[in-house]
């Protein structure tokens, strides 16, 4: 069994049997910025709203990761990509992550700006659950993360980086992403726990509720 909590923006807490996977935790961004235990903490890059590992204990910090590595019996793959549309250059570089915990294949995107290319896609390879910034802005928008969810084609979709109450960070809800879609399941707290056997055979949107 896995329980996936999220915390706001793209800050989850993804804990299985033997290991606990912590990404992108945040500060200063108008949400609160709980203390956690984990064994395992992601940064997908440099910025403070995805950088704050400080506020995760007894972790490993992994952080702007590119290549394979295996930690508490974690597999990790860091797959290059950038911030924005133009290689780099206005918000740099951020790692994508693909993790497996107790049979789940995990994929976070992080702070995604642009398409993913073939050899993104084929790097990242199969996905059960994927966390995927939809707000705008400063990464992908709803209409792209609708392309990039298409050309992945995992079980479950898990939108993050989204307008909170409290958000201080200028993105769109996750409205615009869900408008016109019919495979969407609305769950009435900020976590899910879910089993290899428990994956749907084809796509489903689940949208944690914060707070």
């Amino acid at each position: 069994m896995v329980k996936i909590n999220w915390h706001g923006h793209a800050w989850f807490e993804i804990k299985g049997e033997k290991a606990s996977v912590v990404t992108d935790p945040f500060k200063g961004i108008g949400l609160p910025e709980p203390k956690l235990t984990a064994d395992i903490v992601l940064s997908s890059h440099s910025h403070s709203d995805h950088a704050a590992t400080e506020f995760v204990e007894g972790a490993l910090a992994v952080k702007e990761f590119v290549g394979e590595k295996t930690i508490a019996g974690v597999s990790i793959k860091g797959v290059a990509t950038f911030h924005d549309e133009a290689q780099g250059v206005q918000r740099g570089k951020n790692s994508v992550y693909v993790f497996e915990v107790d049979g789940i294949r995990f994929c976070h995107l992080g702070d995604l700006g642009h398409a993913l290319t073939a050899e993104q896609l084929e790097a990242i390879g199969e996905v059960d659950v994927l966390l995927i910034p939809v707000g705008g802005n400063y990464t992908i928008d709803a209409q792209a993360a609708t392309r990039e969810v298409e050309k992945l084609a995992p079980k479950i979709v898990i939108p993050m980086h989204i307008k909170l109450p409290g958000l201080s960070v200028n993105i769109a809800t996750v409205d615009g992403f869900l408008e016109g879609k019919t495979n969407v399941e609305r769950i009435d707290a900020n976590s899910i726990e879910l089993t290899k056997a428990d994956l749907p055979t084809s796509t489903i949107i689940k949208v944690l509720k914060y707070g």
